[in-house]
């Protein structure tokens, strides 16, 4: 699912982590995807971070993406 999010046009991806209750969603989703791909001090830390501070931790996502094509802390 991380490979798929990160294969998705960057207007799709920003569209997903504006909305504030689907943007947690998409992160949880694509994290927990992203740690049973690859299991790595990274990943989990996104994870963790995702689930601890997920709002505040999802519009810094939103910027990363726009910049990066990827979520923060989480490589597939």
């Amino acid at each position: 699912m991380a490979k798929k999010f990160q294969s998705l046009p960057r207007l799709v991806q920003f569209l997903l982590l504006l909305i504030p209750v689907v943007n947690w969603i998409t992160e949880i989703i694509v994290r927990v995807s992203a740690v049973i791909e690859k299991a790595d001090l990274r990943n989990i830390c996104g994870l963790i971070l995702a689930i601890f501070v997920g709002f505040v931790f999802g519009w810094v996502d939103l910027i990363w993406v726009l910049l990066f094509k990827h979520l923060i802390l989480c490589k597939a």
